[in-house]
C-alpha cells in the first residue's frame, strides 16, 4: 500500500518560515496595538488576540505535537481548559475563513496541519518526501502490535501464523514500533509497542482512540491514513 505524507500532514515538515502563506501574521501587530492601547476592549476576542497569535506561531513552527501545558507556558497563561478553548477559537476562525489549515489533537498534543482535501495539490510541490510503501504483512504486524502491546514477537508470530522478525525490524526502522521492555518469560524476550509517531501519523490523540476491532471490516481500514517518512 502506498502511504503519502501530505494527507493532513503537519505543516512543519514541509513549510519553513520563508514558505508561509502571504500575510500569515499580517494582523498581529494591529491586534497587539489595539489590545495595548484600548482601555476597554469591546469583546473578549480582542482581548485574546495576542495569545491566539502566540499559540498560532508556536504551532506553525513546531515539528512535533505540543502539549497543552507547553502551549500554556509559551503563551504565558494558566494551564487547563483555556488552552483548549483558544485552540477551539483558532479552529473556528480557520473554518470561517475557509483556511487550508486546522489544529488537530494528536499524539497527546496539538498540531497545525493542512486539511486532507489539499493533499492532491500539495504532493506536486518540490521537496515533499516520497511516499512510503508498507506491505500488507507489515500493516498486519503493526496492527497486532498496536492492539496487543506490550507484546513479544512470539505472540505476533502466533497471531499472524508466520515469522515476523523482519517485519518488526522494518517497523522499528520506520519509528512506528519500539521496544518497551522485556517479558518475564524464559529468555526474557523483548516486548514491542507503538511510538508517538504512530499516534501522530494515524491521527490518534492516544491509544485509547484505537477503534474497536469489531468495527473493522479489514486491517487495512485502520491503516488508511497517510504515513510520512
Amino acid at each position: 500500500m502506498v502511504l503519502h505524507p501530505f494527507n493532513g500532514t503537519r505543516t512543519g515538515d514541509f513549510w519553513s518560515v520563508s514558505h508561509k502563506p502571504a500575510n500569515f501574521f499580517a494582523d498581529i501587530p494591529d491586534a497587539l496595538k489595539k489590545t495595548s492601547t484600548s482601555k476597554k476592549p469591546t469583546n473578549g476576542l480582542v482581548e485574546t488576540l495576542p495569545t491566539l497569535a502566540m499559540l498560532e506561531a508556536a504551532l506553525f513552527l513546531a515539528k512535533e505535537p505540543m502539549s497543552s501545558r507547553r502551549l500554556a507556558q509559551i503563551a504565558a497563561m494558566p494551564e487547563g481548559t483555556k488552552t483548549r478553548k483558544l485552540i477551539y477559537e483558532l479552529n473556528q476562525q480557520y473554518d470561517r475563513e475557509q483556511s487550508a489549515f486546522c489544529i488537530v489533537e494528536v499524539a497527546e498534543g496539538f498540531q497545525l496541519r493542512t486539511r486532507p482535501e489539499f493533499a492532491p495539490w500539495l504532493v506536486r510541490l518540490q521537496g515533499v518526501p516520497e511516499a512510503v510503501r508498507l506491505s500488507n504483512p507489515a500493516m498486519e504486524t503493526l496492527t497486532v502490535i498496536a492492539y496487543r502491546q506490550p507484546v513479544p514477537r512470539t505472540e505476533v508470530d502466533r497471531i499472524r501464523g508466520v515469522q515476523c522478525g523482519d517485519l518488526i525490524r522494518q517497523l522499528l526502522d520506520l519509528d512506528l514500533a519500539k521496544i518497551v521492555g522485556r517479558s518475564d518469560e524464559l529468555g526474557r524476550p523483548f516486548l514491542y509497542g507503538t511510538t508517538p509517531k504512530f499516534l501522530r501519523i494515524f491521527g490518534l490523540a492516544s491509544l485509547k482512540d484505537l477503534p474497536y476491532l469489531e468495527t473493522l471490516t479489514a486491517m487495512e481500514t485502520l491503516m488508511a491514513p497517510e504515513i510520512e517518512q
